[in-house]
């Protein structure tokens, strides 16, 4: 179907012109709006092992180095690592045994380390700190018995392009490693690396240099993976893989061979990668015996009855998956003891799983018994297997991203349909062509936490679905110049103030895109927004996605305030629980001081003009100040003929406040009024001065400033009597003036307040009489204050109960985290700590400012946080750096 090109209100939408066919490379895919849109939750990351162990430091604790003394830099001893965190070590000088009062943190990449030998190499002095000289009497003797048996750390770590790396990140391209074959695990062949994305490795063999379809893809934990040498050393095979051979000669192969130990030679791969694979334990599995396991060359994925055909040696031994028919090639997999793909017998029927029969079975309904009986095999006793995590933290319906087995290059977006203690069932949503249901073990390392990609930099298969609703969202907008005679009336506020069909916003742009909004200048601004200020803003700012446009209004509204303390304070109070919204920190700077609150901003395109007039409302100015429509000519609000005194006609629910006719007998000349008002004023200013002197004096600064709060009382009486002629930055100006003129010396508040009240008894207007009702609020507010203020004095601050912990704090995972901050007073933060994937190590990093930067809290709160945190890195070092 052809798509009319002619546009309608001015404007042309590409819906029906989208290809279905186009990929996830044209469409940024974004995990936040999709797990949103689909109602699903992420797998947490603590759940990747292989994932977790690849961020860890390439140091180990117990390994020593040579550091500068800390109060001689120009001398250097030995010390040793207690403890990793990140690129950050915590070191102990030899010679301090478990003295651990002297241990000190250093930085990887800005301290001064060197291998253990380096000042003997670089003729520098060799000398124990100063607290511990007199400790031994010859301390060569000392370094010779410390040092005997144990493991320096590596100098490539310390010095060089390599320093401070991880183990991920010394595996370059063209790196050399050993790779074992998939079917004989005495036959080995050196590959070498093409690419590097987080630890998964792309692998070539060497010979075939130009031969893509051979590529294997794997982590570099995986066990198959050996580095140059090893094969030579334990007397294994070095001989091309089957599949291969056939296409080199064998001369080309060795050749091939040759120049690659050479390279290896030259450029060995630093051990340190390797430090992390796990040993294989000795298994049990004896020829004959039958086990169930996942079939992962079947479509679909299925679980099969299999039997142990060959047992290589201790480690290794070969399964083979049941298959009764005459002359069939069997499947085999290479196994070991903890491999992931076999499970014990009657696994399937415990766990309420489907287990396919074997092909060619008589039977339609499988019974082990039977089987086993008519085989003459026995079942893999428990034991054989490995033990299977209970707590793992995969449920049904989380989202993560998985390798497609069928193209292991391709990396999708995944879905768990279902969990079977170490079994997940996967959907894959990422794929073009639809595939069925993939089984893997939850300790697979061909899985990965949801955006593992995007901090990798690698393509992510996003699902076709997603994409295509995201392209939708595209749409050519062009101005309305004029509207169609189609366009029902309704539709039409003002002449001059035209509204796009009510979808417009919601489709146009997409749901998560906002239009532009306009700052109609022209408006009324209300009795806290400068109106010079806001004419000097940009005319409109967007499109672009909700939080980030509105967010951005906001701020320059901030700014634009007369008080921006005060309109910060009332953006806090617009809210409405039926909004999609998200929390974002906006700040207002006022007299020096910088001011934090958290408001609630929507996220959706349908609720921004809503959201606009409510703020509208709350900053008691037009509802069109700033909105998603232009003001061209006059404001349909008719807002031009308001002024500051009757900026109560857009609050609340827009009752309008009716001033006295100007004939009233109460009522007095504009001009007269005028002079009356300013007499008052500066006989009144003092008071205010004054309360606000002793406040601050009394009662510190608080996260939200007790200063600007101190103001806002006064200045809601204030606000009664302004005038038409007087703005509020001019009031501003006469206080600071006043304040000036003020006395230091007044006996007591009290006393103030008596002078205050009698110069305003000559006064007999109704202004006058609602300043009298003020003063004795004002007057119990300070008795209050400096009751309380007397209160926290005598209060005794109780002593805190040591902290005890159940483990090391750098083995705590997320969730170990959050539970401890939710059992101290600080734990409305703990969502935080789960939303920034805070885990042990990461805790103990935290400082006050990182804590008030990172996490947008403010002083109060960030003290209290700090001070749990001290805690715990307290009770840690007291506890476990030994």
């Amino acid at each position: 179907m052809e798509m009319d090109p002619s546009p309608v209100n001015g404007s042309t939408e590409q819906f029906d012109s989208v290809d279905e066919s186009l990929n996830s490379e044209d469409v940024d895919f974004n995990w936040d709006e999709y797990l949103e849109e689909t109602g699903t939750t992420a797998a947490p990351h603590t759940s990747f092992k292989h994932v977790e162990i690849s961020l860890q430091s390439s140091f180990q604790p117990g390994m020593k180095l040579e550091v500068a003394n800390k109060h001689n830099p120009d001398t250097y001893w030995v010390a040793t690592i207690i403890t990793t965190c990140g690129q950050l070590l915590l070191l102990r000088y030899c010679g301090y045994g478990d003295d651990r009062r002297a241990d000190f943190w250093c930085d990887v990449m800005t301290a001064e380390l060197h291998p253990v030998g380096w000042c003997t190499q670089n003729n520098k002095v060799l000398m124990p700190p100063a607290a511990i000289k007199e400790k031994y009497t010859d301390w060569t003797e000392f370094l010779v018995c410390d040092l005997t048996g144990s493991r320096t750390a590596p100098a490539n770590l310390l010095e060089g392009p390599l320093r401070g790396k991880n183990p991920v990140d010394l595996i370059t391209v063209d790196s050399l490693i050993e790779l074992q074959d998939s079917q004989n695990p005495f036959q080995y062949w050196i590959v070498s690396v093409l690419e590097n994305v987080g630890g998964r490795l792309r692998l070539r063999y060497v010979g075939l240099e130009e031969t893509e379809p051979y590529d294997q893809w794997l982590f570099y934990l995986d066990y198959r993976l050996r580095p140059v040498g090893w094969c030579q050393e334990n007397k294994y095979r070095l001989d091309p893989p089957a599949e291969v051979c056939p296409l080199k000669t064998m001369a080309e192969w060795q050749s091939a061979l040759e120049k690659s130990l050479i390279e290896a030679a030259k450029f060995p791969l630093p051990m340190e990668v390797f430090k992390d694979h796990a040993d294989l334990r000795d298994h049990f599995f004896t020829v004959g015996m039958k086990v169930e396991a996942v079939d992962d060359m079947r479509e679909p994925h299925s679980i099969c009855p299999a039997t142990v055909s060959k047992v290589f040696n201790n480690h290794f031994l070969q399964v083979t998956i049941d298959d009764l028919r005459p002359e069939v090639c069997k499947t085999s997999m290479l196994c070991h003891a903890d491999s992931l793909g076999i499970l014990p017998v009657q696994w399937c029927l415990k766990n309420g799983v489907h287990l396919t029969p074997p092909k060619g079975y008589s039977s339609q309904d499988f019974d082990w018994a039977d089987y086993q009986k008519q085989c003459g095999a026995e079942a893999a006793p428990q034991f054989c297997f490995r033990n299977i995590p209970f707590t793992h933290g995969f449920t049904k319906n989380m989202k993560l991203e998985v390798v497609n087995p069928r193209n292991p290059a391709e990396i999708c977006v995944a879905s768990i349909v279902s969990v079977k203690r170490s079994l997940m069932w996967l959907h894959l949503e990422g794929l073009q062509v639809p595939a069925s249901e993939y089984i893997v073990d939850v300790e697979s390392m061909d899985i990965f936490p949801v955006g593992w990609c995007e901090a990798n930099a690698y393509k992510l298969s996003a699902p076709p679905k997603a994409i295509l609703q995201r392209k939708r969202k595209i749409a050519i907008v062009q101005p309305e110049k004029q509207l169609p005679s189609a366009v029902p009336v309704g539709k039409i506020l003002h002449d001059h103030f035209i509204i796009p069909q009510p979808d417009t916003m919601g489709t146009i742009n997409g749901r998560y895109s906002c239009p532009a909004l306009f700052i109609n200048h022209r408006c009324f601004s209300g009795p806290h927004l400068n109106k010079g200020r806001l004419a000097e803003l940009p005319q409109s700012v967007g499109p672009g996605k909700c939080v980030l446009v509105l967010k951005e209004v906001l701020s320059m509204v901030i700014n634009s305030a007369y008080k921006p303390g005060s309109v910060l304070r009332e953006l806090q109070l617009v809210e409405d629980p039926r909004w999609n919204f998200q929390e974002e920190t906006l700040k207002a700077k006022y007299r020096g001081k910088t001011y934090r609150a958290t408001v609630k901003i929507v996220r959706t395109s349908d609720q921004v003009l809503d959201f606009c007039r409510r703020v509208c409302a709350k900053l008691e100015c037009c509802p069109n100040l700033f909105s998603p429509f232009p003001v061209t000519e006059a404001c349909p609000e008719n807002c031009s003929i308001h002024t500051k005194t009757k900026y109560t006609y857009y609050c609340g629910k827009r009752k309008k406040v009716m001033k006295p006719p100007v004939g009233d007998s109460k009522s007095h000349s504009l001009e007269g009024r005028h002079g009356r008002s300013s007499r008052r004023r500066k006989r009144r200013k003092p008071l205010f001065v004054q309360k606000r002197r002793l406040a601050s004096a009394a009662e510190p600064n608080t996260a939200d400033s007790a200063e600007e709060s101190d103001e806002e009382e006064p200045e809601a009486l204030e606000d009664e009597t302004w005038s038409e002629g007087t703005s509020p930055e001019l009031q501003d100006d006469q206080t600071d003036v006043s304040s000036a003129e003020v006395p230091l010396a007044r006996p007591t508040n009290a006393m103030k307040l008596r002078s205050s009240v009698e110069s305003y008894r000559p006064a007999r207007t109704e202004r006058g009489r609602k300043a009298r009702k003020a003063l004795p609020l004002l007057c119990a507010k300070e008795h209050a204050k400096r009751a309380r203020i007397k209160q926290v004095k005598e209060m005794k601050p109780e002593p805190q109960e040591k902290l005890i912990l159940d483990s090391n704090p750098l083995e705590w995972t997320v969730m170990d985290v959050v539970r401890f901050i939710r059992l101290t007073d600080c734990a409305p933060l703990a969502k935080i700590f789960q939303e920034q994937d805070i885990d042990g190590q990461a805790l103990l990093l935290l400082t006050l400012p990182t804590v008030q930067e990172c996490m947008d809290l403010k002083l109060g709160p960030a003290i209290k946080l700090c001070h749990q945190i001290e805690r715990v890195k307290l009770a840690f070092y007291e506890q476990y750096t030994n």
